[in-house]
């Protein structure tokens, strides 16, 4: 017998929305940040600089290197990033050309999150009871009307807003993850290409620095195929197996296995990792659990099995890694998709919820922008200022009329958004995810013209390194770089255009006396006074303007 639906939706709740407004939406989100910014610090800047090295030849593509380090086995986004730069050639400066192709890649997610749900919404399990006189939703409007929701519950993800604008490996094990979750849910309607996307996926995110992710998804996926209702989709056992076979054959020759697991055992452990799960998956993990628990008797169907094949691998390596935000952002996708299924079910005063606390915590988050932008500009009021020069000592604040345009048509958008939702009851499904997906895009649209500046000289490493490389360019030859950290390391060699040598510490010092390095760089935590070294002169004291324990000490012979 069948389960009772939960779903009744009737013809003018499967409104779809608007085009345009979308696609603005979408463009407000993926364009800030990519251009007016250098590569910011730790994972942003140590990806940037082994795609540097590869492009220039410093490196070996088959072993990237950092510093003459091993860097780490994530091929794919480094050969990747590489190309880029060589593409572009004198066109573009290499940290754009750089970000272009990864931009392009979250813009593919978007578009997979989307088709994955429109697929997984055409199934006949999850369609909304039949009227007994008609006026139902129709399956294909109501499929769109649900892609449309996945779409901006994925945008509205708090997690994915800067590590979703990063040039690093996870971005493009993303894209990977909602491939495969792609060709899962495409099965019955594109076999073909569904069958190239389940062979493919695992092999890439193999090659992607995530082959045990890789590999818990695949056989996720391959045991939510074989409990499948649909030929089409068991069918996709065959190329699954295949493609987890090759990409554990292909993990053990390309040596990409690392080992990262690091159980919490700690109470505070275990507190920081239900901290990161509420924060880095709000909004969706509430309706997510609300979709699984009214979904309960359907959880065999691909609507609500599938999600939960690619969701679960995720959420269980973020546990497995101590709390890892880069792990649990593979899980968005799938909680995208999961988030959309509850939307017919939600009741009003629910809907009210959602829509008045994202009217309230957006519109503030925007107020404070504006606020911090006019003390920046005009000292309107002058405290923001003030903290902003204190914490962060020698900005020198700019003016752009173009980005204070876009801010200001920006803001009034969600202005007169609020106004629309809020003045009266609508109906389509999607009603419910507008506000927050507008909300995160116009804080990053806000944050990526007015605070751009000030965050780009705080999250820069071009501060402390520009004053680094002017002491080792004077030097020439090579840097020796002593137990430095590795976004330090790589700072240093794509600010100073020199080849940098690395230290695993200080001990290794005088046995590289013989090296041709003139300069020596090294880090302390704010010692009293400098660090004495046999054959090497003190040089130069560094200090981040926005850390006040960190110092960079710089060496001559």
């Amino acid at each position: 017998m069948n389960a009772p639906n939960p779903a009744l939706v009737p013809e003018r709740a499967a409104a779809r929305l608007p085009r345009l407004p979308l696609w603005l939406l979408c463009a407000a989100y993926l364009v800030p940040g990519v251009i007016g910014r250098d590569p910011w610090r730790n994972a942003d800047v140590t990806s940037y600089a082994v795609m540097l090295g590869l492009a220039e030849g410093r490196a070996s593509w088959w072993a990237p290197t950092l510093g003459g380090l091993p860097a780490d086995a994530a091929w794919l986004p480094h050969w990747l990033g590489a190309w880029a730069i060589q593409g572009a050639g004198a066109w573009l400066g290499p940290d754009l050309a750089v970000r272009i192709p990864f931009t392009a890649l979250l813009g593919l997610t978007l578009a997979l999150v989307w088709y994955t749900t429109f697929h997984l919404a055409r199934t006949p399990a999850a369609q909304p009871v039949r009227f007994a006189f008609g006026g139902e939703a129709q399956p294909v409007d109501y499929a769109r009307a649900l892609a449309d929701g996945a779409l901006l519950a994925f945008m509205a993800c708090l997690g994915l807003l800067q590590l979703g604008h990063e040039t690093t490996p996870e971005l493009v094990q993303l894209s990977l993850v909602a491939l495969l979750f792609w060709g899962l849910a495409a099965a019955p309607q594109q076999p073909r290409w569904a069958w190239a996307a389940v062979l493919t996926a695992p092999l890439l995110l193999a090659l992607s620095g995530a082959p045990a992710v890789g590999l818990g998804l695949t056989g996720a996926a391959l045991l939510a195929c074989g409990l499948s209702h649909a030929a089409d989709r068991r069918a996709l056992c065959v190329p699954l197996a295949l493609a987890w076979v090759g990409s554990a054959g292909l993990s053990s020759v390309a040596h990409t296995w690392v080992w990262r697991v690091a159980l919490p055992d700690q109470a505070h452990e275990l507190l920081s990792l239900v901290t990161l799960l509420a924060w880095f998956t709000w909004p969706v993990w509430p309706l997510a659990v609300w979709t699984i628990w009214k979904w309960r008797r359907q959880w065999r169907q691909a609507h609500i099995l599938l999600p939960l094949a690619m969701g679960l691998p995720a959420l269980l390596a973020c546990v497995a890694m101590g709390g890892s935000d880069r792990a649990l952002l593979l899980a968005l996708p799938a909680m995208a998709a999961l988030t959309a299924f509850a939307l017919p079910t939600l009741n009003r005063s629910a809907s009210a919820a959602i829509d008045w606390f994202s009217v309230f915590f957006f519109s503030l988050a925007a107020l404070a922008v504006w606020i911090t932008y006019s003390s920046v500009q005009w000292q309107l009021p002058a405290k923001p200022l003030a903290n902003i020069m204190r914490l962060a000592p020698g900005f020198s604040p700019s003016f752009n009329a173009l980005e204070l345009g876009a801010a200001v048509l920006a803001t009034a958008a969600w202005i007169y958004l609020v106004r629309w939702r809020t003045a009266r009851h609508r109906h389509p499904l999607w009603k419910s995810l507008v506000l927050p997906a507008s909300g995160v895009a116009l804080s990053w649209l806000l944050t990526m013209t007015l605070l751009l500046p000030v965050l780009d000289y705080a999250r820069s490493p071009r501060a402390v390194f520009s004053q680094v490389v002017r002491h080792t360019q004077a030097q020439g030859g090579c840097v020796l770089a002593a137990a430095l950290p590795r976004p330090h390391l790589a700072a240093l060699e794509v600010f100073g255009h020199q080849p940098v040598q690395a230290l695993a510490s200080w001990q290794d010092i005088p046995a590289a006396a013989q090296a041709p390095c003139a300069s020596l760089v090294l880090q302390t935590r704010q010692p009293a006074q400098p660090p004495v070294l046999d054959g090497w002169r003190l040089a130069a004291r560094v200090r981040r303007p926005t850390e006040r324990n960190e110092v960079t000490w710089v060496y001559t012979r």
